[in-house]
Parts: C-alpha cells; sequence; structure tokens
C-alpha cells in the first residue's frame, strides 16, 4: 500500500537556516520522484544570497491567487507568500512534499493540505544573532526584535519536530533526512 502523502514544512526564525537545510535536503533527495521541494511565490525580488524563490509583483500575485495558483497563502514582513497548488496535488497523490513555511500561518497552511508535519528549526539565540548579524540586512533593533520573535511558542495541534541547527548542517541535516524516511515509509 502507497504511503499517505504530507507537507513537510520547514518553520522556524529567520537565520535558523531553513534554506540551507532544504538545500542540503535537495542535493540529496532531489532525484527522488516521490518527494518534490516546493518554491514558494514571494511578493519580493529574488536575492541568491537568500531564499530560492519565485518572485511576482503584488497585482501579479493577487492576479495568480484568484486564478487558484496556490494551495495556500499569507501575509508575513510585509510581503504575500504563497505555496502552490501543485504542491497539494503531489501530496494528494501521496508524495511528500517540502517547503519552507511560516510559524503563525500554521492553521491556513494545515487547511489546505490533508496531513502536515512541522519542523520547527531553532537556533542557540547567541548563534541566531551572530546570524542574523552576519546577513547584514537588519539593524540592531530589528535584530533585537528577531530574537524576541524566535522564543515564541508554535500555536497548532500539529505534529511539531523540533530540530537544533545551531551546529553543522549535516548534524540537522542527518535528523531531517530521519524524519523524511520515516515519513516515506508510513
Amino acid at each position: 500500500m502507497p504511503h499517505r502523502g504530507k507537507l513537510i514544512l520547514i518553520v522556524g526564525p529567520s537565520g535558523a537556516g531553513k534554506d540551507t537545510l532544504i538545500a542540503w535536503l535537495k542535493d540529496r533527495l532531489g532525484g527522488n520522484p516521490d518527494i518534490r521541494f516546493v518554491t514558494r511565490t514571494v511578493t519580493r525580488d529574488a536575492d541568491i544570497a537568500s531564499e530560492a524563490h519565485d518572485s511576482l509583483s503584488g497585482e501579479e500575485f493577487s492576479r495568480a491567487e484568484r486564478a487558484g495558483a496556490f494551495a495556500v497563502t499569507w501575509q508575513a514582513h510585509g510581503h504575500r507568500y504563497g505555496l502552490p497548488a501543485s504542491a497539494r496535488e503531489h501530496v494528494a497523490s501521496g508524495g511528500i512534499a517540502i517547503a519552507n513555511g511560516s510559524r503563525r500561518n500554521l492553521g491556513e497552511i494545515a487547511a489546505a493540505f490533508d496531513q502536515v508535519v512541522v519542523v520547527n528549526v531553532a537556533v542557540d539565540p547567541g548563534e541566531l544573532r551572530r546570524r542574523l548579524l552576519a546577513r547584514g540586512r537588519e539593524d540592531e533593533t530589528a535584530i533585537a526584535r528577531r530574537l524576541q520573535e524566535a522564543g515564541i511558542p508554535l500555536a497548532t495541534d500539529l505534529p511539531i519536530i523540533n530540530l537544533d541547527n545551531s551546529g553543522r548542517v549535516e548534524t540537522a541535516g542527518g535528523r531531517l533526512l530521519e524524519i523524511i524516511g520515516r515519513n516515506l515509509d508510513a
């Protein structure tokens, strides 16, 4: 009997290494047809140093949303975000979809997908501060706000797997591979 499809949603504060973990996984699992790495659409320009995403203007995003292009959309940090409808179709057909998600919009995401497993990526506060400073995108006030927000617990009934990514990507990535393997076998 084929496994039941799931969305594995990678969430965590900015600077926790979500995109680094997803890229690491993609290098190892990208050829598996049961696994789809979901590219979000965001209303900001793509930045090679940041998350790989599809970019749309606000108006283009609204048109795509009205046309049914997204399984789910949300707003955060002054931008609109969307996961494509094709991700929901992949999950509905029994596949595993892996996506960078939003901690604050778990309810909307859960409503769009039958099965969601949340992987909450956390980082030691000192390491998170170091990473945010190294990016050079925010001032001290914004970094202090991000550090404060990082400690907010997730409000959801979804299964949550906490993953520490304070060290080497291979360590957290190996644990994530195990999580995905268990979900493929489920």
